[in-house]
């Protein structure tokens, strides 16, 4: 999903292209994300996301869950489950984004993951977010 494209929605995606500048602990190496923000028409091009890891934190916070992903992923991916970072959250440009490729149709035409994540599974990922950001008092409202 390269160049021009329209926004991001509550979906995975593959965050992979980091600046050189960027160093641990910020988020360094290529992971699975989710969009929280929605198009917003003065940001355009930038979307909000959240990280998420294959490894479980320690110590386990507030701003982490556990969670499955409730359809296939890529190969490379895995289908296992996923821990929500809800303190790792970056503003990127769409271009920073892939859709997850899942492989070729009979005619060659390539299949992404399109599904959005369901509206149960975002109100657990915002929360977390919410607490990463130290506004734990806000999670009521969701």
């Amino acid at each position: 999903m390269h160049g021009y494209f329209s926004a991001p929605t509550a979906r995975l995606y593959s965050h992979s292209k980091f600046l050189a500048w960027v160093q641990e602990p910020e988020m360094v190496k290529e992971r699975l994300v989710v969009v929280l923000s929605p198009q917003i028409a003065s940001r355009y091009g930038l979307c909000t996301v959240v990280a998420l890891s294959t490894t479980a934190p320690n110590p386990i916070m507030p701003y982490h869950k556990e969670m499955e992903i409730p359809f296939q992923l890529p190969p490379r991916w895995a289908n296992i489950s996923r821990w929500i970072k809800g303190d790792m959250v970056n503003t990127v440009g769409f271009h920073r984004l892939d859709l997850l490729r899942l492989g070729k149709d009979r005619e060659g035409k390539r299949l992404y993951q399109m599904h959005p994540l369901p509206d149960d599974l975002m109100k657990v990922v915002r929360r977390c977010v919410l607490h990463g950001m130290g506004l734990s008092t806000l999670t009521k409202h969701l």
